[in-house]
């Protein structure tokens, strides 16, 4: 049996061909997938004892929205039965949903915001 230092070990060779020593293994650097977080609308639910005032300073109060814009999507909520009020990754969607049904109940309303995934027809 011959001495360690006997054995020619294979080198991975590179494209200069001076190559690396990597045992007997082939390794290919691959850069990572990277895909955005999914994303999750808050969704507001329409019910008949909410005053519409309310809704607006709702929605300008936890969503940022200028009163014109809230108007429109109070509107929405109305006639619709409901509306998106935005679109966050999930931690934020799940705590706008909460502080407005927390808000809500601590004035005796009944309003309600639902979270829902966004299909945004990519595969995960």
């Amino acid at each position: 049996m011959g001495k360690l230092t006997d054995y020619t070990l294979p080198l991975n060779q590179g494209n200069d061909g001076a190559g690396e020593f990597d045992g007997d293994l082939a390794v290919k650097e691959q850069a990572p997938k990277l895909r955005p977080p999914a994303r999750y609308q808050v969704v507001m639910l329409n019910d008949d004892f909410t005053p519409m005032d309310f809704v607006v300073e709702t929605l300008e109060i936890f969503f940022s929205m200028p009163r014109e814009k809230a108007v429109s999507v109070m509107q929405t909520v109305h006639y619709r039965g409901k509306a998106v009020c935005g679109v966050y990754t999930r931690d934020i969607a799940e705590t706008k949903a909460a502080q407005v049904n927390q808000y809500a109940r601590d004035h005796h309303h009944p309003l309600l915001c639902e979270v829902e995934a966004v299909d945004d027809g990519e595969e995960r």
